[in-house]
């Protein structure tokens, strides 16, 4: 997200108009409900974190224990369990 200049973007009227309320003050236009992206749209997070959990899921099936896989990707043993029982649901 990157700010826009409203001088540039609105009717000299509207901003007056916003500027009864808010004057020199940084806002946040949240984005109409019909144009919304979902969580990692616009990056590879997402699909990176699809691939960690994949690889983990593997190591676990090789034989890797929790507390080994814990310690390799720097995540609680909580998270290691939680990311192997949605793979083994999702793998079969």
């Amino acid at each position: 997200m990157s700010y826009k200049k409203a001088n540039n973007l609105l009717p000299a009227e509207l901003i007056a108009l916003i500027q009864n309320y808010v004057d020199g003050e940084y806002i946040y236009i949240p984005r109409r409900q019909d144009s919304k992206k979902c969580w990692g749209a616009g990056t590879t997070t997402k699909k990176e974190l699809e691939v960690r959990n994949n690889n983990i899921y593997q190591d676990y099936l090789s034989g890797t224990d929790m507390e080994t896989l814990s310690a390799t990707y720097y995540l609680s043993l909580k998270s290691i369990q939680r990311i192997l029982l949605k793979e083994k649901r999702t793998n079969g």
